[in-house]
């Protein structure tokens, strides 16, 4: 296909124009993280606390902590801990990787949020176990989104 100059002069000017539509990843594409995550692992609730607050005014700078119940030992450790979102741009927003010397399992951060969701942290143990945390977090004033 070929463009004249007119219909070149059209598209620069019009294209700018069109709203785009938000990034967003969706639970299906947050699912298939989780399980890249996992290795395809069985995925168990618990041994995950997950700090943010459950109603958030500014989704741009959410503060979020998260600690795993491990003793942090030689036998008994996490190795990978991960944060994942259903509607951001990005369904993994972070990975830790953690041997024993951390001495503690747990981390904190901050990330953006582009709407009301679920955010979910995983854990995986030196054994090959995994574990799972979610909660619902509801933003009034979204981030991340492109305009």
């Amino acid at each position: 296909m070929t463009m004249d100059r007119r219909q070149a002069v059209l598209a620069v000017t019009v294209l700018p124009l069109l709203p785009a539509a938000p990034a967003r990843a969706t639970p299906e594409a947050m699912a298939a993280a989780m399980q890249a995550f996992s290795g395809g692992a069985p995925v168990r609730d618990g041994r995950i606390t997950i700090e943010v607050a459950e109603l958030v005014e500014n989704g741009n700078t959410v503060p979020v902590a998260l600690r795993v119940d491990s003793p942090m030992t030689a036998t008994d450790h996490v190795q990978r801990l991960a944060l994942f979102t259903e509607r951001n741009p990005q369904p993994e927003v972070a990975v830790f990787h953690l041997s024993p010397a951390a001495g503690r399992a747990q981390v904190a951060t901050r990330m953006r949020l582009a709407t009301s969701q679920r955010v979910v942290a995983l854990a995986r143990m030196n054994d090959g176990s995994v574990w799972r945390r979610q909660v619902d977090v509801i933003v009034t004033l979204a981030a991340c989104v492109e305009s």
